[in-house]
């Protein structure tokens, strides 16, 4: 065994000390801003969501439903999130596109724009045979309560990519100099033995190897930190540690480096300013999921007071009120010249009670945004009529769409360019880097370019009826036209023509013209001579 000096054992052991310390410290201050959140978030979910995870320790199985008496909001809530993905990333769907950016010559767009068209395609291939639609689901429901959390991380030959959505209560985050959400902290519970396993490329101290085989079946707590490096400026950099909090032990160090690096995508709904967590639409109306669960308690109080009624008896010393059962065919024994039981009248109707409930969920289904398309009872909505409610949709949640842009969308597909790059399964240099751009293509953004489509038609209809199609062709360039109503639509690349073959086959089309053209004056000259001053007239 090779000697270590006193001094050198004593330094690296002070530098690992420090290094836990540090890390201690960052998340103890994502812990301060957690706890101020944490009962806001835990009235919410046992509200709409009893069966998620607490956010306090709790036995497995416990019983979560003892405030729900009605379930408007808990079913709204699963409806919301899956509206919410079928308008910002459907299932099976292409939700999004990879187009070439400003720094791109125009005459090579087209080129570039087809071979990213089969960059989407193999993307969102991937995606539909990964786990992406049954994790977004999860996160959806939690962004309804503010603030959801995606894990993307590499995956296998089978599956190249692997999601995870992480629940709210087992992540602490923290906002940078920028506002932004920078710091990502994950607890997790890991039996010892199962640690190599979940970190197969953990460094373990002999020290802690040692505890591992004495504490095999025992449960770890494992804080997974992400937070972002500010020592180059204009690189994406992030330090990801994995520490044992039992015994304050580092087990895996490494750095992320370039963009979509970071495995922990975080979005919000919404958030006010200087806030780390996002408010969702059920904060918009927790006043209106109390007010209706606690009407029905009351209902439900008054219904069983009108089936069972209340009662009052003489002190007799014969009626023992622990004996009495009121059900049918029971005999109730009572002393001569005692009235026994006498039922007590109810202060009233409560019939006023479907009026607050009415109103109280209406208020809700319309935070949840589940009546843009109205009732399904009557005349069935015409596409346009649908179209519209759905632009009118787009409209309505026009600011957190945006933040989802940003927070959610382009990290997303940030993240899963730089796993498949990495896996040789693609070849793309960069993404949303001047060079290459995500276009949201989704059925929100949809209805969202619906409005500039409409513009360019309502244009068009106009200048022909007034001055005709001469005048429209003359003024519109309509092969710019159907490029940009094909941009709007998200048609792909590569059911476009380019240029050169617009050209070509205009040129085909003259030739076949004025050879349909000689084919007729040969005829009219010497098949029919009955029409040949017919066609010099013509020719003039």
């Amino acid at each position: 065994m090779p000697y270590i000096p006193v001094a050198e054992t004593q330094s690296e052991s002070y530098t690992s000390d420090k290094r836990v310390a540090s890390f201690l410290k960052k998340v103890k201050e994502a812990e301060g801003i957690f706890d101020h959140w944490k009962d806001k978030y835990e009235e919410a979910y046992e509200y709409t969501m009893p069966q998620r995870e607490s956010f306090y320790e709790e036995t497995v199985g416990e019983r979560r439903t003892d405030k729900i008496f009605d379930e408007t909001a808990v079913v709204g809530i699963q409806e919301f999130a899956s509206r919410l993905q079928a308008g910002i990333c459907p299932t099976y769907g292409r939700w999004a596109n990879f187009e070439a950016g400003t720094e791109i010559p125009p005459d090579q767009k087209p080129e570039v724009n087809e071979q990213l068209d089969a960059i989407t395609e193999y993307v969102f291939e991937v995606l539909g045979g990964s786990n992406f639609n049954q994790e977004i689901h999860e996160c959806f429901m939690d962004l309804a309560i503010g603030t959801g959390v995606l894990l993307v991380e590499e995956g296998d030959a089978l599956n190249p990519i692997k999601f995870n959505a992480v629940p709210l209560p087992r992540v602490m985050l923290n906002n940078g100099p920028d506002n932004k959400v920078d710091t990502v902290f994950r607890k997790r519970k890991i039996s010892y033995d199962k640690l190599m396993i979940a970190y197969p490329k953990a460094e373990m101290s002999e020290n802690m190897m040692r505890i591992i085989e004495q504490k095999k079946s025992e449960k770890a707590t494992i804080v997974e930190g992400v937070f972002k490096m500010y020592d180059e400026p204009n690189v994406e950099k992030y330090k990801y540690c994995v520490v044992c909090m039992n015994e304050k032990e580092f087990i895996y160090e490494t750095e992320f480096v370039g963009t979509g690096s970071n495995p922990y995508i975080v979005f919000r709904w919404n958030k006010a300013s200087g806030e780390v967590y996002g408010r969702g639409p059920v904060f918009n109306t927790m006043a209106a999921i109390k007010t209706t669960n606690l009407t029905v308690e009351l209902i439900l109080q008054n219904a069983q007071m009108n089936i069972s009624g209340i009662y009052t008896y003489e002190d007799d010393g014969v009626i023992n009120p622990d004996n009495i059962s009121l059900v049918p065919g029971s005999l109730i024994p009572v002393a001569p010249n005692s009235r026994g039981l006498i039922p007590l009248n109810a202060a009233g109707k409560f019939d006023v009670a479907q009026l607050v409930l009415g109103d109280m969920r209406q208020n809700i289904k319309k935070a949840l945004y589940l009546e843009s398309l109205g009732r399904p009872e009557g005349t069935p909505m015409s596409a346009t009529e649908v179209s519209e409610r759905m632009a009118d949709l787009s409209r309505q949640i026009g600011s957190s769409f945006g933040r989802l842009q940003s927070e959610l969308i382009v990290p997303l597909l940030r993240r899963i360019i730089k796993i498949l790059t990495k896996q040789g399964r693609i070849e793309i240099p960069r993404i949303d880097n001047r060079e290459v751009t995500v276009i949201s293509s989704s059925p929100l953004s949809q209805a969202q370019h619906q409005q500039d489509v409409a513009v360019v038609n309502n244009f068009n209809a106009i200048l022909a009826q007034t001055f005709g199609p001469q005048i429209l062709n003359l003024v519109v360039k309509q092969d710019e036209v159907a490029r940009y109503l094909a941009d709007k639509l998200g048609l792909p690349e590569r059911l476009i023509r380019d240029p050169n073959e617009q050209q070509n086959l205009v040129k085909e089309l003259q030739n076949m013209a004025q050879q349909a053209n000689m084919g007729a004056g040969g005829q009219n000259e010497l098949g029919n001579p009955n029409q040949q001053g017919q066609g010099q007239t013509t020719a003039i």
